[in-house]
């Protein structure tokens, strides 16, 4: 059984954590804007249409694949989620998660905000539920989807006998946040990221439906981290330090 790792106020600290959380910064900063972005450049160019949201899609797989790639020094995990199910399996602290969660919404934030002055002030896309789509169902789109999403990130990253796949853990990764985006965009927006979801919520101030898509993905995210870390994988390495007398 995995278990929570505390760490220490020391850990912010610490070279390692400072490259981590600057990399975390830059790698989220890119995913939002690029997935923003290309929200933005969907309505403006496409509007409401299947061809709008498979654009999204395709955008999303390709900057999903690439900054996980780039982020490897501070595990290119993006979005809350995904720090949350790599903290429920043991593979971060709390210390740390914390920082990610604060630098995540940070940098979707910066993200945003540059968008509409790019854009000259243009509306940024809010993630809300679809007409007729309520909350409970939203809620368990958003579960299902992050979980997807956090059993991939496990089963072709985290997992250390994940086999003929090793290495392109980053690129299925980005395919099912496409997939997903295709699946469910037109019903709950397909967040399944915390972050990607309070940049544009916070610049247009428009915070309807926003609780959703903070319930969902970390449901999802968590659940998956935990089953996945105590149900699928053997490990034989030492948990990370649980208490300050380790550091």
């Amino acid at each position: 059984m995995a278990k929570l790792a505390l760490g220490t106020r020391r850990e912010a600290t610490q070279p390692d954590c400072i490259k981590a959380l600057i990399v975390e910064f830059i790698t989220t900063f890119i995913f939002v804007f690029v997935g923003v972005g290309s929200a933005m450049a969907a309505n403006k160019l496409l509007g409401d249409s299947l061809v709008g949201l498979l654009f999204v899609a395709v955008a999303h797989t390709l900057v999903v694949a690439v900054m996980i790639s780039a982020g490897h020094i501070s595990g290119g995990h993006l979005n809350p989620a995904v720090t949350l199910g790599l903290l429920a399996g043991g593979h971060i602290t709390v210390v740390r998660s914390i920082l990610y969660w604060i630098d995540q919404l940070l940098a979707s934030s910066a993200a945003c905000f540059l968008l509409s002055y790019l854009t000259g002030g243009m509306a940024t896309p809010v993630h809300t539920l679809a007409s007729g789509v309520g909350y409970l169902q939203g809620i368990v789109w958003e579960i299902i989807l992050t979980f997807t999403l956090l059993f991939t990130v496990y089963a072709t990253i985290v997992d250390p006998k994940k086999g003929s796949i090793d290495g392109l853990g980053p690129t299925l990764t980005g395919f099912v946040v496409g997939a997903n985006i295709l699946a469910g965009g037109a019903f709950s927006g397909a967040s399944m990221n915390p972050a990607r979801s309070f940049g544009p919520a916070l610049v247009s101030w428009n915070w309807t439906d926003h609780w959703v898509y903070w319930v969902g993905p970390l449901i999802g995210g968590g659940l998956a981290g935990f089953i996945y870390e105590n149900f699928f994988i053997e490990r034989s390495h030492l948990p990370l330090p649980n208490d300050e007398e380790e550091y």
